[in-house]
C-alpha cells in the first residue's frame, strides 16, 4: 500500500478509514521556526508504530498540537501514551516545549516515566528543568491533588550515533547532521517492516543524512528559500548557509537518495514564497513533494 499524504487536517477521518491497517503513522505536530507564526507550532513530529508514539523535538505548543491530533482521530496520541521522546538538538525552538511534555501528560494520568534520547547536554537540560519544577511536583504529590508519583519522572540519555533503539518492530538510528556551531545535532531514521522515515532535524546539506535517506519512503526535511536569503545581510547569509538547507540542496539530496516522498517543514521563506522554494527543489527532484503544515498526517503500510 502506498503512503498517503493528507493535505489538510480536515481530511483526516477519510485517511484513517482508507488506511486503517497502516503500520507507521507520521504526524507533523509543529512545522514552525523561531519566528512566532500563530498557525505553526514549534518544531515537533510524531512517529507512531504499533500504537506507540515517539515525539521528535518539543517546540513551543507541542502538547496542545498533540491534543489536537488526538481529537482529529490519532488516538495513539492520548496524553497517558506520551512516554518516548527524541531531541535532534538543543536549540530553544526545539526544546521550549520540553517542560510541557514532561509535566502536562503526568497531570493527565501518564504513569510511565518519560524516556528522552538526545545529543550531549540532554541529561543536563532535563536535570535543570526538574529542579525548576520541583516545587510544582512536591505540591501535586504531597498536597490534596490525587497525582501519581511516577509520571513526572524522566529517564534521559545522551544518545550516541547509530542504533539507539531496537525491538522486534522498530529500529531507530541517530544520524549526525551539520547544524552550524552545534557540535552534536542529529537526524533520526525509523525503520519498520521494510518502510523507512527519515527526519532531518536542523541541518545544512549533509552527506551522512543523504546516505541515511537512501530509498526512504518519507523524508521530512527543513528548507530555506535560496533566492530570498541572497537579499539578506551577509552575516545572516553566512549563518543560514552553515546551519540550514537551501531549496536547491534539498532537491539535490532527495534526488541523490532516491527518496519516494519529500515533506518540507521548518520552512524559512522570508521575502520569498512557497512556490519559489518548490521550484528550486523541482530543479532536481521529481518525486512526491508536500509543503508541510501543522497536523498533516502520513501513513505507511505494507506493500
Amino acid at each position: 500500500m502506498k503512503s498517503i499524504a493528507i493535505s489538510s487536517m480536515f481530511l483526516l477521518s477519510t485517511a484513517l478509514s482508507a488506511s486503517a491497517h497502516a503500520d507507521m503513522t507520521v504526524v507533523l505536530l509543529g512545522t514552525g521556526t523561531p519566528n512566532p507564526v500563530p498557525e505553526r507550532a514549534g518544531a515537533a513530529t510524531a512517529v507512531i508504530v504499533g500504537g506507540k508514539p515517539w515525539i521528535i523535538d518539543a517546540g513551543p505548543g507541542v502538547v496542545r498540537r498533540i491534543s489536537a491530533a488526538e481529537r482529529n482521530g490519532i488516538k495513539a496520541l492520548a496524553q497517558p501514551n506520551l512516554s518516548r521522546a527524541l531531541l535532534t538538538h538543543l536549540h530553544s525552538d526545539h526544546t521550549l516545549g520540553l517542560p510541557d511534555l514532561i509535566y502536562s501528560p503526568w497531570t493527565l494520568e501518564r504513569t510511565e516515566p518519560l524516556k528522552i534520547y538526545g545529543p550531549k547536554g540532554t541529561v543536563q537540560m532535563v536535570d535543570f528543568i526538574q529542579k525548576a519544577y520541583s516545587e510544582d511536583v512536591n505540591i501535586r504529590i504531597e498536597g490534596t491533588e490525587p497525582a501519581n508519583t511516577t509520571g513526572w519522572q524522566v529517564d534521559a540519555s545522551d544518545a550516541t550515533l547509530g542504533i539507539i533503539y531496537k525491538d522486534d518492530a522498530l529500529t531507530i538510528e541517530a544520524i549526525p547532521v551539520c547544524h552550524g556551531d552545534w557540535k552534536e545535532a542529529y537526524g533520526f531514521k525509523f525503520t519498520h517492516e521494510g518502510k523507512s522515515v527519515v527526519i532531518s532535524g536542523d541541518t545544512t546539506y549533509c552527506p551522512a543524512l543523504e546516505e541515511a535517506a537512501k530509498d526512504a519512503d518519507l523524508l521530512i526535511h527543513e528548507v530555506y528559500d535560496a533566492e530570498a536569503l541572497a537579499k539578506r545581510t551577509e552575516d545572516w547569509q553566512a549563518y543560514h548557509k552553515a546551519a540550514h538547507t537551501s531549496g536547491p540542496d534539498v532537491g539535490k539530496l532527495a534526488s541523490n537518495a532516491n527518496v519516494k516522498h519529500l515533506v518540507l517543514h521548518h520552512q524559512l521563506v522570508w521575502s520569498g514564497s512557497k512556490d519559489a522554494v518548490i521550484n528550486q527543489i523541482r530543479q532536481t527532484y521529481g518525486g512526491d513533494l508536500t509543503w508541510g503544515e501543522d497536523l498533516m498526517v502520513f501513513k505507511l503500510g505494507k506493500e
